[in-house]
């Protein structure tokens, strides 16, 4: 219990808000000072503290560390794909913790080029990241992105494949990603704002030239934008999009015309969602255009690209969210997501041929894998369910044969996945909607209320947590846990209508969501409150912030990982990364409407003297995505409002951001803490 140690506490320096009228009062402000000595003190002070309270789960965390790293293949490689004469493989070796990149010319049996080793890219620096690998068309030179620092600026430099020689050039805070014109020799990639780390700018770079001569191509002005390139599968097309939630627009060039002008292929109007690919000369457009909520699929000339001339091929569904089409020579495959679950169709363009991929489960994850081979009849696809383990598969899409080119091996005995069940069930929500979850335990667990459970959720910008395969949950299943996603509104499991009732000023629908669902486990007697405990990350985070306030006396303990609680704040301030962006998911503080909905749920701004569960909260410093004070502000003021003397931790990683470590293993060491501190609560220590 926190009485047993001293507290930390951080000094309450109140800072007057006032918006619209409303004043509110921060006695944590101060903590958004990153190179305050006071600041990282605080931040210091907290560690110190959850070392102390955590000391005695040491040794277990340790244990579960080497249990979870010992599931998993140490010297294994992704299964190659062809481009463009080449096989390429990313491969990891026995104690090393970066992935290295070979490949190997025409056959699999060629001698293998090392392209990148990041293990020794990687050993002067806490954090590495490789990104965006882009090799040029005559396949003898790379483009790739750096990160060094965990904050998503990443440095583009460029590497001769025959030489090995790195190139001078040295392209600063950018996205990573770049693409090459036919030539080979011109470079299109995107830079972001110092600042606010938004994607705003397109440059084209002409190799053996000063960074500072790279042209400016186009500049996204409208802040609630982000611009990217790239090129058509086709190769025949450099294609600029700009996009916001709910709006996308793109620019084309001919890939072998590079100086040339973009032209806009249709230009943005509010509300209208789409996306493009090239095939022969027409171009395939997915898009919301004409009310089509689940979107659908037109086509048109390449020559003649604006709304106008878009004709239907495949009609908008009510029931059915088209979410992605690739293109091959002689096939379309369409990805599309019905009752929840990812569907595979697949048509030859001749119209000969249309069937779906067959899938048997009642709750799986199957997508579309790696496919840069335009001429080809085979399709790479992944399938997976929450028992079973992650397959890649080859289906020859004339023949209809299939080979599993590799099944993720669970290493260190006796996983067997019949002794796991999985089912689908579905909760009722305070508004009478059906809300549907995944969920996984232990064969021979009885249904009496006394199951630890572990419920996990997100809800935002209709991202949806598929039912997938994850050894390293076994840890807690293999100890008595169940384990529950809640697929609740705000992503897309049951269509773009589901996301769309859990944003903007409908947001509060994910947060009772997931509290039904909770509510029917309890009434299911899968758990009790006593043994219930939930977990998000990011705006999952943002969810645990909203359910501890909502109903507190349902859980026993809680995991917030980076969260973004701190909502009107936040949005208030548009020198933030991704503020701005981010107006049309939670609406724009800056009316009225939105500044009153947010500030009713924001979890910062709605703790309140009341009993609060046991709780874990991580962050990192460089955090470009929610910055490390929310966590922070959001534990002191918790700490001086909370009644009750259950645990309250802090864990800032005073080196990353928000995705954490970057190596393989030293990401399951976080695992390995979270993991111990629920354990520990359920009084679980072998």
């Amino acid at each position: 219990m926190e009485t047993e140690t001293q507290l930390p506490v951080a000094a309450k320096k109140a800072t007057k808000l006032e918006k619209h009228g409303d004043i509110r009062i921060d006695n944590y402000f101060w903590l958004n000072q990153r190179e305050d000595q006071e600041v990282l003190s605080y931040l210091k002070e907290e560690n110190a503290y959850n070392e102390r309270m955590t000391a005695h789960t040491k040794d277990f965390q340790k244990r579960l560390f080497e249990e979870m790293k010992g599931r998993i293949k140490e010297n294994d490689e992704s299964v190659p794909y062809k481009h463009n004469g080449y096989w390429y493989i990313t491969k990891y070796e026995i104690g090393k913790d970066y992935p290295i990149y070979s490949r190997k010319k025409e056959t699999l049996d060629a001698p293998e080029e090392i392209l990148f080793d990041c293990n020794i890219e990687a050993k002067d620096h806490s954090y590495y990241k490789l990104s965006g690998l882009n090799v040029s068309p005559d396949n003898t030179l790379i483009a790739y992105g750096v990160d060094t620092v965990s904050r998503r600026k990443y440095t583009i430099r460029i590497k001769n494949l025959v030489t090995g020689e790195v190139y001078p050039e040295t392209i600063e805070t950018t996205t990573g990603g770049s693409t090459w014109a036919a030539d080979g020799k011109t470079l299109f990639y995107t830079r972001k704002d110092d600042e606010t780390l938004r994607s705003d700018k397109i440059y084209r770079h002409t190799l053996g030239t000063p960074v500072t001569d790279d042209i400016l191509v186009y500049h996204e002005k409208d802040d609630t934008y982000n611009t990217f390139v790239y090129k058509t599968k086709s190769k025949k097309y450099l294609v600029i999009g700009s996009s916001s939630t709910l709006t996308s627009e793109y620019r084309i060039l001919k890939a072998d015309n590079p100086t040339g002008e973009f032209e806009v292929f249709q230009e943005r109007t509010r509300g209208l969602e789409y996306g493009i690919a090239h095939y022969e000369n027409d171009f395939y457009i997915l898009t919301n255009a004409d009310g089509a909520t689940n979107f659908k699929l037109m086509k048109t000339l390449d020559t003649q690209t604006s709304k106008g001339n878009w004709k239907d091929l495949i009609p908008h569904r009510s029931d059915v969210l088209l979410e992605d089409i690739d293109i091959f020579k002689e096939y379309l495959v369409i990805s599309e997501r019905s009752n929840g679950l990812g569907k595979i169709n697949i048509k030859r363009w001749d119209g000969t041929v249309d069937y779906y991929l067959p899938f048997d489960n009642e709750t799986y994850t199957a997508y579309v894998g790696t496919n840069p081979d335009f001429d080809s009849e085979i399709l790479r696809y992944a399938y997976n369910s929450l028992t079973t383990p992650n397959s890649v598969i080859d289906f020859n899409m004339k023949t209809k044969e299939k080979e599993v080119k590799k099944e993720q091996e669970v290493l260190g005995g006796g996983f067997d996945k019949d002794n796991y069940t999985s089912e689908r069930v579905w909760a009722t929500a305070i508004d009478g909607t059906k809300v549907p979850m995944s969920i996984i335990y232990k064969k021979g667990i009885k249904k009496d209320g006394t199951n630890p459970l572990l419920q996990y959720g997100y809800g935002s910008y209709g991202s949806t947590i598929d039912p997938y395969f994850s050894t390293v949950r076994l840890s807690l299943l293999d100890r008595g846990f169940i384990y529950a996603i809640a697929h609740i509104r705000g992503s897309e499991y049951l269509g773009r209508e589901w996301y769309e009732n859990g944003k903007l000023l409908t947001k509060k629908n994910t947060f009772t969501d997931f509290v039904d669902c909770s509510k029917y486990l309890i009434e299911e007697k899968y758990t009790s409150p006593k043994h219930l405990y939930a977990m998000g990350g990011s705006a999952g985070g943002l969810l645990m912030g909203a359910i501890i306030n909502i109903a507190p006396e349902l859980y026993n303990g809680i995991i917030a990982a980076v969260p973004f609680v701190d909502v009107v704040s936040t949005m208030l301030d548009d020198s933030i990364p991704l503020t701005t962006g981010e107006y049309d998911e939670w609406g724009n503080p800056n009316e009225k409407e939105y500044y009153d909905y947010m500030k009713s749920y924001s979890p910062y701004d709605n703790i309140v003297a009341q009993r609060y569960p046991n709780m874990l909260v991580t962050t990192g410093l460089h955090d470009s995505q929610v910055q490390y004070w929310e966590p922070a502000k959001w534990v002191a003021k918790l700490r001086e409002l909370k009644t009750d003397a259950n645990v309250l931790l802090l864990n800032t990683n005073m080196e990353t951001g928000h995705g954490g470590a970057s190596g393989r293993f030293e990401a399951l060491k976080e695992v390995a803490e979270e993991y111990a501190f629920l354990l520990d609560l359920e009084g679980i220590t072998e």
